[in-house]
């Protein structure tokens, strides 16, 4: 499966034909997806301490516009154009909406009611659902190792459930619930974008798709959150600079530019690492817990993804 997606991620599936990148071009390949699954990482305890500063949607949405402006520099300094054919823009809308403005405000409203660690483990699950929708969209065969990894995946959501008492389990349920229709709706997204590519280059299709995705979230969250930005502290800026810059525009600039030294299931596979960096980044910013049930999730889910980007 031609599965594009990091620990928050845009999946572009442009209808150029793939090249194996070159052998001197692997090591910078390898690099630049240490650096954005790195970022991604840091990026989830980041929008965790933010909701000390503004709601949710706001916190998602807003610095997504400004990175898509960002980028959207970057992609004409780089000589691109940033223009879509007419035909696309239904595409763009709706995978725009699918795995960039849903994903933004379900895990905004889950980050309120999970840790940031756990919010992280349930959207990293994105490749595995997406495995599953590709059998009967896609007609791709649901091989044992497919069931074996979406049962892991599973596995990994009962563990955060009834890992603690009941009543805090029953507490958690609205933030699980938000994470994995927002890791579902994400992958079916993925699964589209496989069966009716955009034809667009991927870092300008990602321009547009965060742009359309993100803006409307942002609008929603300043119009009806009411943010107060006069009140935010210094801390609270420079996390905001840091999602808008590094996650968003720095970010998905070397996704993008790994994406083209590397095979996009090698790129897939590394970013398994997003998780990781952000249960291990929580537990030391913001002293999550970190014991069985956050552990053996995290490992059933990043076993689960492994099999499935591989499968």
């Amino acid at each position: 499966m031609d599965q594009r997606v990091p620990g928050e991620p845009i999946m572009v599936s442009p209808p150029y034909p793939s090249t194996q990148p070159p052998h001197e071009n692997r090591a910078v390949g390898y690099a630049l997806l240490f650096v954005a699954t790195i970022i991604w990482g840091i990026n989830w305890p980041v929008s965790k301490w933010l909701l000390h500063e503004l709601p949710p949607l706001t916190l998602r949405g807003l610095p997504g516009v400004f990175s898509s402006l960002i980028l959207a520099g970057f992609v004409l300094a780089k000589g691109q154009s940033l223009r879509a054919p007419r035909g696309e823009w239904g595409k763009l809308i709706l995978y725009a909406a699918l795995m960039v403005g849903f994903w933004m405000g379900l895990m905004g409203l889950s980050l309120v009611h999970l840790p940031a660690s756990e919010t992280a483990i349930l959207g990293a699950t994105i490749p595995v659902w997406a495995a599953g929708l590709a059998w009967p969209m896609l007609g791709e065969q649901l091989s044992v190792l497919r069931v074996i990894a979406i049962a892991m995946a599973v596995g990994g959501v009962v563990l955060l459930i009834g890992g603690d008492s009941i009543s805090v389990s029953w507490e958690k349920m609205p933030g699980i619930a938000y994470a994995l229709i927002a890791a579902l709706l994400f992958a079916l997204g993925a699964v589209l974008a496989k069966r009716r590519p955009i034809a667009l280059r991927p870092l300008p299709g990602a321009v547009w798709q965060i742009g359309l995705g993100c803006f409307p979230v942002a609008l929603i969250g300043i119009l009806f959150e009411h943010p107060h930005f006069g009140g935010m502290s210094t801390l609270g800026w420079a996390l905001f600079g840091f999602s808008t810059i590094f996650q968003g525009a720095i970010g998905y600039a070397c996704w993008f530019a790994a994406l083209e030294r590397l095979p996009a299931s090698t790129a897939a596979v590394g970013t398994l690492i997003v998780p990781v960096i952000g249960v291990v980044a929580s537990a030391i910013s913001l002293g999550e817990p970190l014991g069985i049930p956050q552990i053996g999730a995290l490992v059933l889910t990043v076993t689960g993804v492994a099999i499935a980007a591989r499968s």
